[in-house]
């Protein structure tokens, strides 16, 4: 493979990458695809090529996704390595959780162990 035919199978992969993180944003805050190309002023399909890597993303639309989605840039962008394999929801946990007291997180954190507990006893 030439590396300009790598270069272009990395962007593709990307862009697939870049559009599954914000498709689940999307849909982890209860957004429609239409309520989203409103917002942004582009046709539903081209987010729906957005979300399906199909389509590049102008990093104004990424910016107002962002905003929208209440997310950092770097967690659409990958840069933020620490929260980018996570689940959106349990990404935006640690962020919440980031800006509280130490006592607070240790409060956290055992409210956490209850819950996962309370869940295993569920189970049997």
């Amino acid at each position: 493979m030439t590396q300009v035919a790598a270069h272009t199978d990395n962007d593709q992969q990307e862009r697939r990458q870049l559009g599954d993180r914000l498709r689940e944003a999307r849909k982890y805050i209860g957004l429609k695809q239409e309520e989203v190309a409103t917002y942004l002023k582009i046709p539903r399909t081209a987010l729906t090529d957005i979300e399906s890597g199909q389509r590049r993303v102008e990093v104004i639309e990424l910016a107002r996704l962002a905003k929208l989605y209440r997310q950092p840039l770097s967690f659409f962008t990958g840069e933020d390595d620490a929260s980018s394999g996570l689940p959106i929801d349990v990404a935006h946990l640690a962020r919440k959780a980031a800006e509280l007291s130490q006592q607070d997180r240790d409060e956290l954190g055992r409210f956490a162990e209850y819950l996962r507990a309370r869940s295993l006893a569920g189970q049997s």
